[in-house]
């Protein structure tokens, strides 16, 4: 790093780049979330369930987000792990509409928050309950109560309810997340 990188970093110029995993079962709306994430002329209009994963890249007023969009599919979701590593913060999205899948979800989150690469890290977690317009769909504290958000108490976590497809709900997500990233040690 050159000495005007330094210079820059100091005096808050440069932002600070960060990894961030976006997991949950699919369709739940993690690509959706992304895509809204991103400044309006880099959205996409048609939006596809994720294979796999891909990679996008955005920023706000102080960071810089590579964002590893997993597919929440059953097949690929041994391929979280691979990821874990890098990751310095974790978007786990929910459809809040999926009570059935629910349980699902939280052995998921169990599986992750268990894994050798995340357990002894204070990895902050940013919890999406998406989809609340869907009918019937489930709050964020009942969703957090599902989930037994609540014992997680080595790691700093946040719940908003969502609504990807307006945008509705992650402008605080990322506030909060944005937060929690700037107080990390670098």
């Amino acid at each position: 790093m050159g000495l005007f990188d330094k210079l820059a970093g100091w005096l808050g110029l440069k932002k600070k780049e960060v990894n961030v995993l976006c997991l949950g079962l699919d369709n739940s709306g993690k690509t959706t979330i992304i895509n809204q994430l991103k400044p309006t002329n880099a959205q996409t209009q048609d939006i596809v369930p994720t294979i796999g994963f891909s990679i996008e890249k955005f920023k706000t007023s102080s960071l810089s987000f590579t964002v590893f969009d997993m597919s929440g599919q059953g097949r690929y979701r041994n391929l979280w792990e691979h990821y874990y590593k890098e990751g310095q913060a974790i978007i786990f999205v929910v459809d809040s509409g999926d009570k059935l899948r629910m349980v699902v979800a939280k052995e998921e989150l169990d599986t992750l928050l268990n894994h050798p690469d995340i357990k002894h890290r204070r990895v902050p977690l940013l919890f999406f309950a998406n989809k609340m317009d869907v009918r019937d769909a489930l709050s964020s504290v009942k969703v957090s109560q599902l989930l037994c958000l609540e014992n997680i108490k080595d790691k700093p976590w946040h719940i908003c309810a969502s609504d990807a497809v307006k945008g509705e709900g992650l402008q605080e997500g990322v506030d909060w997340l944005q937060d929690q990233i700037r107080t990390m040690k670098t």
